[in-house]
C-alpha cells in the first residue's frame, strides 16, 4: 500500500492510477456499450455525449480540489477550458481530412476512437518532456510563453482557413512508401489483396488508416500550441495532463455535434488568438508585478471573458449563414 502513496512527478501513484482508471472505464464504455458496431452518430446523441464528458471533466476539478486545493483547481478548468476551446481548430481540421477521403460518418467514429488511444500516449510522452525540461531549466518557460505571443498574434493577423490535405508532405511520403488501395474495405486499416505487379497477396492500406494517421499528426500539429498553453497555466504535470485528456476524450463526441455547424465559429480563431497571447503574457506580468504567480481566479474569469466574446461574436457575425443553412434544410 505504501506504493501507492509514492509520488510519481509530484503526484501519488494512487491519483494517476484513479485517472487511468476512469479513462479506461469510459473508453470500454464508449466503444462497448454506446457506440458498438459501425454506425452514424446522431447529432442529438452526440450532443448528449459531449455534455457528459463535459460534465464528467469540468466535476473532476472537485477531486482536485478535494485532494490538492482550490488553486490547483481553478488552475485546472482554466486549462481544461482553454484545451476544449482549442479543440475547436481540431475538430475543422479533422472535417477536411474525412472530407478529402470521403469518409463516410459510419467510419468516422472508428477513426477518431482509435485517433485518442493515440493521443492519450503522444500526449503523455510531451507532457512527460515539458515537465521534465521545466523542472530542470525554469527559463524554458518564457521560451513556451514567447511562442503562444507569436502563436496567438499569427493566429489574429493571418487567414489560414485555406488547407489542402493534398499537399500534406507527410501523406505523400506514405502514398509513397506504402501500398494504399483506392477505396474503402469497410471499417478494415489494412486488407490482403494481389499486388498489381506481382500477382503476390500483400497487406494494402486503406485510405481510411491514412485518415487515421493525418488525424494522428493533425494532434501532434496542435499539440505544439496546446500543451505550452497548460504549462504556462501551470507546471504541475498532474493537472496539465489530465486537463488535455479530459479535454480530447470529449472531442469525438464534439466532433459529430459541431462538424455540420463548424462555420458558425469561424470568428473564434480571434479570440482564440487574444487567448493565447494572454495565457503566454501571463509570465511576464507575475515578473513585472512582482507576483510569485499570476492569481488562478483572476486567469479563469479573463478566459471565460475572452472565450464567450469570441463565441457571442462568431455566432452574431454568422447569423445569416444559420438561417440560410436552416431555409436550405
Amino acid at each position: 500500500m505504501e506504493i501507492l502513496l509514492t509520488a510519481f512527478l509530484g503526484t501519488p501513484i494512487w491519483m494517476w492510477l484513479a485517472f487511468i482508471g476512469i479513462v479506461i472505464t469510459l473508453l470500454v464504455l464508449d466503444l462497448g456499450l454506446l457506440n458498438r458496431g459501425n454506425h452514424e452518430i446522431s447529432v442529438s446523441k452526440s450532443l448528449r455525449l459531449s455534455a457528459l464528458y463535459i460534465t464528467l471533466g469540468v466535476a473532476f476539478s472537485g477531486f482536485v480540489w478535494w485532494q490538492m486545493d482550490g488553486e490547483a483547481a481553478k488552475n485546472y478548468l482554466t486549462a481544461f477550458v482553454v484545451e476544449k476551446t482549442l479543440a475547436m481548430d481540431n475538430v475543422f481540421v479533422i472535417a477536411l481530412i474525412f472530407g478529402y477521403f470521403a469518409i463516410p460518418r459510419a467510419y468516422q467514429h472508428r477513426v477518431l476512437f482509435w485517433g485518442v488511444l493515440g493521443v492519450i500516449v503522444l500526449r503523455g510522452i510531451m507532457i512527460g518532456l515539458g515537465a521534465t525540461l521545466v523542472a530542470e531549466y525554469h527559463w524554458v518557460l518564457y521560451i513556451f510563453a514567447a511562442f503562444l505571443v507569436f502563436t496567438g498574434i499569427k493566429m489574429v493577423v493571418t487567414d489560414d482557413t485555406a488547407v489542402d490535405i493534398s499537399q500534406n508532405r507527410f501523406l505523400r511520403f506514405m502514398r509513397r512508401r506504402l501500398n494504399v488501395t483506392d477505396k474503402l474495405h469497410g471499417s478494415a486499416f489494412f486488407v490482403k489483396e494481389a499486388h498489381p505487379k506481382t500477382g503476390k497477396l500483400v497487406t494494402f492500406a486503406t485510405p481510411l488508416f491514412l485518415a487515421l494517421v493525418m488525424v494522428e499528426i493533425a494532434d501532434l500539429v496542435f499539440a505544439v500550441d496546446s500543451v505550452p498553453a497548460v504549462f504556462a497555466i501551470t507546471t504541475d504535470p498532474f493537472i496539465v495532463y489530465t486537463s488535455n485528456i479530459f479535454a480530447i476524450l470529449g472531442l469525438r463526441a464534439l466532433y459529430f455535434a459541431l462538424a455540420a455547424i463548424i462555420h458558425r465559429f469561424h470568428y473564434l480563431k480571434y479570440a482564440l488568438g487574444v487567448l493565447l497571447v494572454f495565457i503566454g503574457s501571463k509570465i511576464f506580468v507575475a515578473d513585472l508585478m512582482g507576483w510569485e504567480k499570476f492569481p488562478a481566479d483572476l486567469s479563469l474569469g479573463i478566459t471565460f471573458v475572452i472565450l464567450a466574446a469570441g463565441v457571442g461574436w462568431s455566432l452574431w457575425k454568422t447569423r445569416g449563414g444559420a438561417e440560410g443553412d436552416q431555409a436550405h434544410g
